[in-house]
């Protein structure tokens, strides 16, 4: 298959997953009838690697958790990529 072939198929299904996301949303919309929702909370994490070094932020225990493992399997990817060439030599 040519590259410019995979390169529209996937440009392709990220249309067709945000046009079903868009659906989801109206459905949920249309399913609860605009009745007034409690307001959520929103958590959430992320993390910063510049070079191997992380800098983690999270607005509570379990994201910051969840970052933590992360940032380890993202430190070692970037270690198995640059170290893994030079055991060919």
């Amino acid at each position: 298959m040519k590259l410019i072939t995979v390169g529209f198929l996937i440009v392709f299904i990220g249309m067709l997953v945000i046009l079903a996301g868009v659906f989801s949303i109206t459905y949920q919309s249309w399913k609860t009838g605009g009745m007034e929702k409690p307001e959520p909370s929103v958590r959430g994490g992320g993390v910063i690697m510049i070079g191997p070094i992380p800098i983690i932020f999270g607005s509570d225990l379990g994201a910051v958790k969840v970052v933590i493992l992360l940032a380890i399997a993202l430190m070692i990817l970037a270690f198995l990529l640059f170290y893994l060439p030079l055991w060919r030599v």
